[in-house]
């Protein structure tokens, strides 16, 4: 470990790193590197996914789909908990938010139109007269993000990978025709392919790589936990309004997560949640639900990291040999990761799967490079 050869080195061990590391483990030998304690300390280990397969530009969709078949049935041994759990997705929208509802119907799938009644009788907490129009995602699903980030690291293990935990990379530096990743601890770690996997920290890295940033932007998500009793909340789907001001969803059985969907430009770091952001995000689901919030059980942040065009970024720099992008997921990281984890180690060993062909140019690295 004190100065080790692979043929990948990936820097961060979140979602996405442990993802790619797995999926490059089958046939490479391969170092993860993660700066923190613990994998997925980050944005990560504060994610409340769900599985929507209308969320995000046309490459996220696409990878959310790719992804349905491994979450549903992944591997054996991949893990022993259950990945992928039928939830549904409800949007409301209110007189003046029509239009975009109807907009959002437009060449969606698995998106159907129900009644404002019928909507009430899946949420009874519904205020009389909030909204005008309702649709659902029924194919919508909770995602277990610790069973499936573990699965992947259990995999990149299993494989022979090495993890090296508290190691943050201070020197990245393209030496005699490969990588050089030297790490705080002193360790160095040699290939000729880096993959920058780290998040909000992407154009930090690339910055000690002496690489162009793209342009990536964290933004803070806010989120908190209440008691919403007298209801029963164990069935309700995931909530929205169309003016993107909210949503929730039921968290251990009894309880509900409430989010102000906020996007606040934010820098790299342990990012803490903000008093005004979660009064925000209960006031505004209130003005929707009749639920008496009595008091905040608790609260967390993190960081959703987006690029300049708000889709992903995944491909080599056209400008800097054997260093591999893997960034700007924002919130679609946990739903799209089986399928992103196989078009890195396709787009690295030089063949991908046919289902994957058309998110290529999508997300590649050079659109930046070409503005």
């Amino acid at each position: 470990m004190e100065n080790a050869s692979f043929d990948v080195i990936v820097i961060g061990a979140g979602i996405v790193g442990a993802t790619c590391a797995a999926q490059l483990s089958a046939t490479r030998r391969v170092a993860l590197v993660e700066a923190e304690e613990a994998a997925g300390y980050h944005t990560t280990g504060r994610s409340a996914a769900i599985w929507l397969q209308n969320y995000g530009l046309a490459d996220a969709q696409a990878l959310t789909r790719a992804s349905r078949d491994f979450l549903l049935t992944p591997p054996v041994g991949f893990s022993d908990a259950k990945l992928f759990a039928p939830r549904g997705a409800m949007y409301l929208a209110t007189a003046a938010q029509e239009p975009d509802l109807r907009a959002m119907l437009v060449g969606s799938q698995g998106l159907r139109e129900i009644s404002v009644a019928e909507a009430r009788g899946m949420v009874p907490a519904i205020r009389e007269g909030f909204a005008v129009a309702a649709v659902i995602e029924d194919e919508a699903a909770d995602l277990d993000v610790a069973a499936i980030h573990q699965g992947f690291l259990r995999v990149h293990r299993g494989l022979g990978g090495v993890m090296a935990l508290r190691s943050r990379a201070s020197r990245v530096e393209r030496v005699g025709g490969g990588w050089v990743v030297e790490t705080s601890g002193g360790a160095v770690f040699r290939a000729p392919v880096v993959v920058n996997a780290a998040g909000a920290w992407g154009d930090v890295v690339a910055g000690l790589a002496g690489v162009a940033p793209v342009g990536l932007v964290p933004m803070r998500r806010t989120a908190c936990i209440i008691d919403p009793k007298p209801w029963d909340v164990e069935r309700w789907p995931m909530m929205h309004d169309m003016g993107d001001s909210w949503y929730c969803r039921p968290d251990s059985r009894t309880r509900l997560m409430v989010s102000p969907a906020d996007e606040t430009p934010d820098t790299p770091h342990d990012v803490q949640p903000e008093e005004i952001d979660v009064a925000l995000g209960i006031d505004a689901m209130q003005q929707a639900l009749d639920i008496e919030v009595r008091r905040v059980e608790r609260s967390w942040a993190g960081l959703r990291t987006f690029s300049p065009d708000r889709g992903l970024v995944i491909g080599f720099d056209p400008g800097a040999d054997g260093f591999f992008w893997c960034v700007g997921q924002g919130g679609y990281g946990i739903q799209t990761s089986p399928a992103v984890g196989r078009l890195v180690a396709g787009l690295v060993g030089g063949r991908v799967d046919a289902d994957l062909a058309g998110v290529v140019g999508m997300v590649d690295p050079g659109r930046f490079r070409r503005i």
